[in-house]
């Protein structure tokens, strides 16, 4: 451990050997002088730690030393000595920073060795009590740094927290290079030392960071003279310069002072190494932040190609189904018309290939209506319904052809319905599709189970049948026009359904069967309109 070093200055020789002895038994690391501008010349090229200091000299006053020292060494402990203990002198040695005051002629040697010891406490107490000032507005401002996601822009806050919280009137952030493996300046405010200095053997930003360690450089002061001969180069009064190491990359943040302008202190650099340490996790999350950004972009547009793409599908899939649909019946059309029209028939024959061809149309005509539905399924007039009735109603008029199929109902209808604001015959479409449909996979007979509940806020209708359910192939597209699972369907009815109730704010989908591999439907009403 380094011993304490202690600087006595008093025009007596016998005072100064004598605090030489005190202090010397004691431990201390002891240099003197009997003349205070001498002392204050070696005092601006050595670091001491404690300055003892008489108050009258005919060279030059107490008071006057301790101004000129505390310029070069502001966080040196200062005692006075003085053989007039007047209140008066007392008021102006705190006035001055002074941190312990002793009468002259020491009435003990322990006396002054625990003077002196007590004004080390409370220099080191004093710029506790500093640090802790200007560390709690720098913490609340790292806030603020964590919560920016723009590089440049958080370059730009780091560079004002900088200079506002270190008085500084000069700024700059470095950064490692992967290319030419050196320093390059990123963002800087005011002049600050050219990324050159890096490169100099003698540089104030090489020794940082060759040293991988924080500098702290005043021009005029103690230690660091190859360094200050820098400075004045760049013509700087004082400069910091602290060093951040990541695996990925290296920083170096700097704040200078002008010539003139107060030097740096102990406190200024334990402050500086914090505020550099959160700038660089704030930078390393804005980069991190930039990336998953990119990255969720990237997503974004290959979902959006997916999206793109699997519309084009389905426009071709639509393409091919309409012609498909409507080819069919004009085909049809067309050959009972060119059969018609052959002499060697009979007028019953021709008739019947008219009606044929009559027939045809029809087919054709009801495939048109029906894609009009799906494309046009806009809500009419609506009125507050009971999804009951209508459920009734349709039931009824599909009854002789549930029976001829034998497929028996059960109705498992709620009680006490909240009524739903719909286009009642759009609402008996939807009804008669899911019963058709789940009639076309019961061809042998069969049971299917209607089932109504208010699960707020909307009013769910369940169709389930015992047929062979849906295909996996068809699952992923039943709701597109023209799809279907069976083999005598138009792939309208569904998708004519699934129209209307997204009309009306509902929904339509196919659930796993609760009473085996049959399929299961849920019609979803919303309440709020009723």
């Amino acid at each position: 451990m380094p011993e304490t070093r202690a600087f006595i200055i008093d025009d007596e020789p016998g005072i100064v050997q004598l605090c030489e002895r005190l202090l010397s038994r004691d431990g201390f690391e002891v240099a003197s002088s009997i003349d205070p501008v001498e002392g204050i010349t070696r005092l601006a090229d050595e670091s001491f730690d404690l300055l003892l200091v008489d108050i009258r000299m005919p060279q030059m006053d107490g008071f006057a030393v301790i101004e000129r020292v505390r310029q070069n060494q502001p966080d040196i402990a200062v005692v006075i000595m003085t053989g007039f203990g007047t209140l008066e002198t007392a008021m102006r040695a705190l006035q001055q920073g002074a941190d312990g005051l002793i009468l002259k002629p020491f009435e003990e040697g322990k006396d002054l060795v625990k003077t002196v010891n007590q004004a080390l406490v409370e220099r080191q107490h004093k710029l506790e009590i500093a640090r802790l000032q200007a560390i709690r507005p720098l913490l609340d401002m790292t806030e603020t740094l964590f919560t920016e996601t723009n590089y440049e822009t958080l370059l730009d806050l780091i560079l004002s927290a900088i200079c506002g919280h270190l008085r500084s009137s000069h700024a700059a952030i470095y950064r490692k290079s992967v290319e030419d493996d050196a320093m390059h300046m990123i963002a800087g405010i005011g002049k600050p030392l050219p990324e050159e200095d890096a490169q100099k053997e003698e540089g104030v930003l090489a020794r940082a960071y060759q040293w991988k360690t924080a500098i702290w450089v005043n021009r005029q002061g103690p230690d660091h003279s190859e360094l200050q001969a820098a400075l004045a180069e760049y013509d700087m009064g004082a400069v910091m310069c602290v060093p951040i190491t990541r695996q990925d990359t290296d920083f170096l943040f700097l704040a200078g002072r002008d010539t003139g302008e107060s030097a740096y202190q102990l406190a200024d650099l334990d402050m500086f190494g914090i505020l550099a340490r959160q700038a660089d996790v704030a930078l390393e999350n804005a980069r991190l932040y930039s990336e998953l950004r990119d990255y969720v972009r990237v997503i974004e547009e290959s979902q959006q190609a997916l999206i793109q793409t699997e519309k084009m599908a389905a426009v071709g899939r639509l393409t091919a189904s309409i012609a498909h649909e409507v080819n069919n019946p004009l085909q049809a059309v067309q050959n009972c018309l060119h059969l018609a029209q052959r002499e060697e028939l009979s007028p019953e024959e021709r008739q019947n290939y008219l009606d044929m061809a009559r027939d045809e149309m029809e087919r054709l005509m009801t495939t048109v209506r029906r894609m009009l539905d799906f494309y046009r399924p806009g809500a009419l007039d609506r009125e507050p319904v009971n999804v009951n009735d209508v459920l009734d109603v349709v039931l009824s008029l599909l009854e002789k052809q549930l029976s001829d199929n034998k497929v028996a109902v059960e109705r498992q209808f709620g009680e006490d319905l909240p009524q739903v604001s719909v286009v009642r015959n759009q609402l008996q479409q939807v009804f008669f599709n899911l019963i058709l449909n789940a009639l076309g996979f019961m061809l042998d007979g069969g049971d299917l189970t209607i089932s109504t509940q208010h699960n707020a806020p909307n009013l769910e209708i369940f169709f389930e049948d015992s047929g062979p359910g849906v295909s996996d192939e068809i699952r992923e597209h039943l709701f597109e026009p023209f799809v279907s699972n069976s083999t005598d369907g138009t792939g309208l009815g569904l998708s004519v359904s699934y129209g209307i109730l997204t009309a009306h704010g509902g929904s339509l989908d196919l659930l796993p069967g609760e009473n085996g591999g049959g399929a299961r439907f849920r019609v979803s009403l919303p309440l709020e309109e009723a």
